[in-house]
Formats: C-alpha cells, structure tokens, sequence
C-alpha cells in the first residue's frame, strides 16, 4: 500500500507542475511579466517547468504500475492521474489565477470524476 501512496503523492506534485507548465504563462503575462516574451519563449519556459513534470511523472508510474510490482493497473493508473490533474487545476485556478469560481456544475463533473475512479477499481 506504501507504493500507492507514494505514486499518488509524485502524482499531485507532477500534476502541480504541469498545470504550471501549461498555464502559468497567462499568469505571467496577467502580472505584465512576459508580455512581450517571443512565443518561443514561453514554449521554451514551459518545457523547462515540464521537465518537473516529468522528474515526477516518469517515477510515479513506475512505482504504481502492475508491470512492476505496484498496486495500479495502467487504466487505474491513468484514471487516478485525470482525477489529480483536474483537482489540481481546479485549485490552482481557484487561488493562484482567481480568475474562476466553483459552480454547481463543476461539483456535478467532479463527482463524475469521482465515480469513474471508482469503476476503474470493480473488479
């Protein structure tokens, strides 16, 4: 059980860096930063913070994943990391952009979500 655990956590901080990898340049340019960067530049930074991503990513599955002795098929392992990613999201759009607020219809999807990790593990 330790390596679920453990894959959930590298899971949250991949996620963590991925969501700011895709859209923290908006941010940026939201506080006048990279207003003028080039495209190219926002691509390249955008990698560098993806790179993170992957430190996280790449071990999480290899911890988790059946094939190599954890606990999580590769559709339970992929389901897990949508649920993460979009919870994530969800409070970093909340707290760091404050550009959106939690509707009736958000909780509705996130129970969706909910549920389908929850027929990812039926046996």
């Amino acid at each position: 059980m330790k390596a679920g655990i453990f894959t959930i956590i590298l899971l949250v901080i991949s996620n963590i860096f991925m969501t700011f990898a895709w859209y923290g340049n908006l941010k940026l340019k939201e506080l006048n930063i990279s207003t003028h960067w080039p495209l190219i530049l926002v691509i390249l930074a955008s990698w560098g913070i993806a790179l993170f991503e992957y430190i996280f990513m790449i071990p999480a599955n290899q911890i988790g994943s059946k094939i190599n002795g954890g606990p999580y098929s590769l559709m339970q392992l992929k389901i897990i990391q949508e649920a993460i990613s979009i919870s994530v999201f969800t409070l970093i759009a909340i707290t760091v952009f404050r550009t959106e607020t939690l509707h009736w219809n958000h909780i509705v999807a996130f129970v969706f979500i909910i549920a389908a990790v929850f027929f990812a593990f039926l046996k």
